[in-house]
């Protein structure tokens, strides 16, 4: 099964897993998936038109979902799916 990599903030609601394990054939069903087994992931990752926030990063196996086929990317069974809270400021 495709699996989550849950960023340290992101980890209090996924109980503290870092890794999670998602049935689902294309990007935007792991995303619902995930939010089954821990709500609030969707409202996080997604905007209210059910694309990906601005200020977070997907990656499926270190490639930038924006760079491809987005949320309809299809999924394997080793696919990793990585989520990046974008960093921001500097000085």
């Amino acid at each position: 099964m495709p699996k989550f990599r849950i960023p340290g903030p992101l980890r209090r609601l996924s109980n503290g897993e870092s890794t999670v394990a998602v049935d689902a054939t294309d990007l935007r069903g792991a995303i619902e998936r995930l939010d089954e087994k821990f709500p609030g992931f969707k409202e996080r990752l997604l905007d209210d038109s059910g694309e990906p926030r601005q200020f977070v990063n997907i990656y499926l196996n270190d490639e930038d979902i924006r760079l491809g086929e987005g949320l309809n990317s299809k999924l394997t069974d080793s696919d990793e799916i990585a989520i990046v809270p974008a960093v921001a400021g500097g000085a």
